[in-house]
């Protein structure tokens, strides 16, 4: 049945600070694309974006310009992450809205997507799943994605050299933060509520999350959080530890054939140009343990990882869920071949293979937590972020007085005789968007599914308590118990999840190349 699409010459607008924009209506949700909140100078804090008011109505009818990148996009894997590319500038700082009413009473509760690519790469339309209508129609909800600066345009600390970059290495972030202070003085008139809003994210839009957190400007413009895979190896997808960014800037203006006294014609070159000379350079920085940008530094406005400095006195009056897939990066991969037809000598005999004396004991730990699985899988566990997520949660239950909740989301999905969830691979649930990726779908599987999952996030931007109609009672977080929903065709709420499977794996886990293959491990964004 055909939709219906509304739009004419004096409606949908909203008479936002900046000006009146203009959108679309599709079966009674509003939509509004590529609103401008923010300009900025290269390496230069956000500002308002000047007002419109004496030029008319602008159309929010196409997405913004996304940030450059650092390389060429790679279409790879679309079948399971399947992606939008879009044309790219410098000015880059536009959000998109989905709402279903633009009541400024109405007071719907916001949810504010950052996009996954690391601090590098990646935007608010670059996978199809980020789409908000569906969410926001399921939820009644007001749904808000951001696109903002990366890579060395949004995180290159040059601060040593002189004072007007005295944060070009959080810019990035600067507009994360802007496009909160737009939600919080433009949100009602498009139905929300400026003081119930979340902001949620996946891989490196969970890392944003985690540096927000932390991020005293952001305080007061998000009440409540969401991470999917965005915490890793104990951090938040942080930079190194190494915040001396001297001897990249060195090399950079050594490889353009510039001085440090020319350090400001960093801000006038092509785009290209220096992207080029930060490629060519940051191989041997990286490798010798030095600050590579591309992620955020502590300074006076990011004030720090919680690992590091502890969790801000805002950050713990922050209800949060945080969560993992099954596999991430290991369920990139094709599975293995007659998985579920194996005998049990046979699935042993693979898992000697790469575990030697520790398969069998492994299997048994395995085959606790996911009973329904050939244990062939456990080769291909998370060792990315599940680890570093439990303690991350434990950590936040110890030092809040509000709830923290943890997820494993451990669908098998129908492709290569039951493949584990991978990275990514449970945005198109969050986002209530598996019809718009066809390989979530199992007849009678996939919907409860997504209905749990949108739904117990929708309740939790909504109350601060994730519940869903068929959802077990999700309990928090302690200081010793990563509490976890794992959230598959049959939920189930688990004490002590898989930490003895964890504790027996880890130290001899297995190089994923070496069952994959060298070329097969990829990581999208």
């Amino acid at each position: 049945m055909a939709k219906q699409f509304l739009c004419s010459l004096d409606a949908p607008i909203v008479e936002t600070v900046s000006g009146k924009v203009r959108g679309f209506q599709v079966d009674g949700t509003y939509t509004f694309h590529g609103i401008p909140y923010a300009k900025a100078k290269r390496f230069q804090m956000p500002e308002p974006f000047p007002s419109w008011k004496d030029r008319g109505v602008y159309d929010a009818h196409s997405y913004g310009f996304v940030c450059p990148m650092l390389d060429r996009e790679t279409a790879w894997g679309e079948i399971c992450v399947p992606h939008r590319y879009w044309p790219k500038d410098e000015n880059c700082q536009y959000l998109n809205v989905w709402t279903q009413s633009l009541d400024e009473t109405a007071k719907r509760p916001v949810m504010v997507w950052f996009h996954g690519g690391g601090f590098s790469a990646g935007s608010s339309i670059e996978q199809i799943a980020y789409d908000g209508e569906n969410l926001s129609k399921f939820g009644d909800v007001v749904v808000v994605t951001v696109n903002h600066r990366l890579n060395i345009l949004g995180y290159l600390d040059l601060s040593p050299y002189g004072e007007k970059y005295w944060n070009s290495g959080n810019v990035g972030n600067a507009d994360l933060v802007a496009s909160l202070q737009w939600v919080h003085d433009n949100i009602a008139r498009f139905g929300g509520d400026p003081e119930n809003v979340t902001i949620f994210g996946q891989s490196g839009g969970g890392g944003k999350v985690t540096s927000l957190m932390q991020t005293p400007a952001a305080d007061g413009l998000f009440h409540k959080a969401i991470i999917m895979s965005g915490i890793a190896d104990g951090r938040g997808l942080m930079n190194s530890k190494n915040t001396d960014s001297r001897p990249l800037i060195q090399a950079m203006l050594n490889e353009l054939g510039l001085t440090e006294a020319q350090v400001e014609q960093l801000e006038t070159l092509p785009y290209e140009t220096l992207a080029e000379a930060y490629k060519k350079v940051v191989p041997a920085i990286r490798e010798a343990g030095g600050y590579t940008g591309c992620g955020p530094i502590p300074n006076s406005y990011y004030l720090g990882d919680p690992w590091d400095i502890g969790f801000t006195e805002h950050a713990q009056t922050i209800p949060l869920i945080a969560g993992t897939v099954v596999a991430e990066f290991g369920g990139m991969a094709p599975s293995l071949k007659n998985r579920t037809t194996m005998s049990e000598k046979e699935q042993l005999d693979f898992l000697r293979q790469y575990l030697g004396e520790h398969a069998e004991p492994l299997a048994k730990l395995f085959a606790q937590c996911y009973p329904d699985r050939p244990v062939t899988d456990l080769v291909l566990s998370d060792t990315f972020s599940r680890v570093a997520t439990k303690n991350y949660v434990k950590m936040k239950a110890a030092q809040s007085q509000v709830p923290t909740y943890n997820y494993v989301f451990s669908y098998q999905f129908p492709i290569d005789d039951g493949r584990p969830a991978w990275h990514c691979s449970d945005i198109p649930f969050a986002f209530h968007n598996t019809d718009k990726v066809a390989i979530c779908n199992k007849p009678g599987v996939s919907d409860q599914l997504e209905a749990n999952m949108s739904g117990a996030f929708v309740s939790f931007a909504t109350t601060g308590v994730p519940t869903a109609a068929n959802l077990p009672r999700w309990e928090p977080c302690t200081a010793d118990d990563a509490v976890t929903m794992v959230l598959d065709a049959k939920c189930r709420m688990c004490h002590h999840f898989d930490d003895d499977f964890y504790e027996a794996f880890l130290p001899v886990a297995p190089d994923l190349r070496k069952i994959h293959g060298e070329d097969e491990i990829l990581i999208l964004h």
